[in-house]
């Protein structure tokens, strides 16, 4: 892919508790490594994904403590599945050697409910809710209460050959037809975006959901929906797969293919994040030249896209020896100033709303004003402590995407959201 907690109680299920003793053994020697150094300042233990230049926000966050704490990056997998089951299964040890945890947006609820982090209160809470985007704050909640701070956020845009195409489509039918035209041309058509049974496919299907003004799950999250705008927005990802303008590896495609396939000029359009920018400049910067950026097109002619969004949220583990300091430490890290640096040279964009005002954004993300109009209209995925089991099974019955079978497909998705839900934070 949280704070401090006064008057915490447990509410783990049964299942959970037989699996934190399974797991138990599995962890036993990590625990260990959260130990403090005798006599020295506590260390801070931060477990985020692989970021090239984290680092020197640490780095400058110890600096400003003044000796008062250390943080050590202790660098996640860089696979989101095995980030989750290292942290999963080492919070349900109990273990005390993790303190801050940079999490997936999509696992907050979850950690929050099996009460593996701490919540946000008081000042902490304040300084983080102020100038940030309500859409990544909303995945930072559980239960009307905050559990993580937004460190960075995400979203995919449309890239599209500005020398075959001279203005962006605003709908999915426009886009298919306009790659229709292209193909009839012989010249490069193809619409590239992942298609894969994994994340990113259920990613593709929620924009096109909740661009349709579907409901995948009711309000709070308790109960499986998929109405009416979600069985459009099936017919609209089957018409997609099935109009003969994608890759022929759609169904198997996940995001660095995609990109490695626009980059040799095979596509007129690519659906991905916006890492795939400083890769074009510096792999083909002829191409770059003539590859513009839009809003990802919506489901219906006048009504703008509702755009998924990723990044990481910073949480604080309930089983940290020191909070107070970890508390500290998150707030330095995603600080205005470090989200800026962040973003400028690791191409994450940020949650602080003001700092895409910044001159300096401007060369780094010449889409930025782009990016920030999806950011304020932005979809999320469905907020609950069961998400990875509900991601799990959509992407199941998704795949692949020629094959679906809008209202039957929308039923059976139904059934199979509404099983998921009653498993909440289980383990791998």
């Amino acid at each position: 892919m949280t704070d401090p907690e006064t008057a915490r109680h447990r509410r783990r299920p049964v299942v959970r508790l037989g699996a934190a003793a399974a797991a138990l053994a599995l962890v036993a020697p990590l625990a260990a490594c959260g130990a403090d150094d005798a006599g020295g300042p506590p260390t801070i233990n931060l477990y985020y994904p692989p970021e090239q230049n984290l680092q020197k926000v640490v780095d400058d966050c110890n600096a400003q403590a003044q000796g008062r704490y250390e943080i050590a990056y202790r660098v996640l997998p860089r696979q989101a599945d095995d980030q989750r089951v290292q942290m999963v299964r080492r919070l349900a040890a109990e273990d005390s050697g993790m303190d801050l945890l940079g999490l997936d947006v999509t696992w907050t609820q979850e950690f929050a409910s099996a009460d593996w982090i701490r919540e946000w209160t008081g000042q902490d809470k304040a300084e983080v809710e102020q100038g940030t985007l309500a859409g990544p704050l909303d995945t930072a909640r559980y239960e009307d209460k905050l559990y993580a701070a937004p460190k960075n956020t995400n979203v995919q845009l449309l890239w599209y050959r500005k020398d075959l195409v001279p203005q962006p489509p605003t709908t999915w039918d426009q886009m298919i037809s306009a790659a229709q035209q292209l193909k009839d041309q012989d010249k490069p058509y193809q619409v590239l975006t992942m298609g894969a049974q994994y994340e990113g496919l259920v990613v593709l299907y929620n924009t096109l959901a909740e661009s349709a003004g579907g409901k995948i799950l009711s309000d709070d999250g308790k109960k499986a929906v998929m109405d009416d705008g979600t069985v459009r927005a099936l017919e609209q990802l089957k018409k997609f797969a099935t109009s003969g303008v994608t890759s022929p590896s759609f169904s198997n495609a996940t995001e660095d293919p995609v990109r490695l396939e626009f980059q040799s000029g095979a596509g007129a359009f690519q659906v991905n994040w916006p890492f795939v920018y400083p890769a074009l400049q510096e792999a083909n910067p002829e191409l770059a030249k003539q590859v513009g950026w839009a809003r990802i097109p919506g489901v219906d002619e006048g009504t703008p896209s509702k755009v998924t969004i990723g990044g990481v949220n910073l949480a604080v583990s309930s089983y940290s020896k020191h909070p107070e300091q970890s508390f500290e430490a998150a707030r330095c890290i995603r600080s205005a100033e470090h989200q800026k640096f962040s973003a400028i040279n690791d191409g994450v964009p940020p949650t602080i709303e003001a700092v895409f005002d910044d001159p300096e954004m401007t060369e780094a993300y010449p889409m930025k004003d782009t990016i920030l109009e999806e950011l304020k209209e932005p979809a999320t995925r469905p907020l609950t402590p069961a998400y990875q089991s509900i991601s799990t099974v959509m992407s199941a019955i998704l795949s692949p995407p020629s094959g679906i079978r809008p209202q039957q497909t929308a039923d059976e998705l139904r059934g199979a959201i509404a099983d998921a839900l009653q498993s909440k934070g289980v383990l791998p």
